[in-house]
């Protein structure tokens, strides 16, 4: 099951569970659309893959699985 991180990598952006604008790598990294599009230039910084849109997890299924609330961020930002 997908973590459904809560924040851009990069930019420290706010990617709720039905974000139309979160980008997920094969690792589960997450970045938003504005920093995979424009700094990131489509490639993972973490592991040199490529992003999909990350997938919404139904509403009514966020109780029994919930998000998770674990920030994670890279200190220098996109340009690193």
């Amino acid at each position: 099951m997908l973590e459904l991180r809560p924040n851009c990598e990069c930019c420290d952006r706010d990617l709720p569970f039905d974000s139309a604008e979160a980008r997920i790598c094969t690792f589960e990294c997450t970045f938003c659309a504005g920093c995979v599009d424009g700094a990131l230039k489509g490639v993972c910084p973490n592991c040199g893959g490529g992003f999909v849109p990350r997938p919404i997890r139904p509403a009514r299924l966020m109780e029994k699985y919930p998000a998770s609330t674990k920030r994670v961020l890279k200190p220098a930002g996109c340009a690193a």
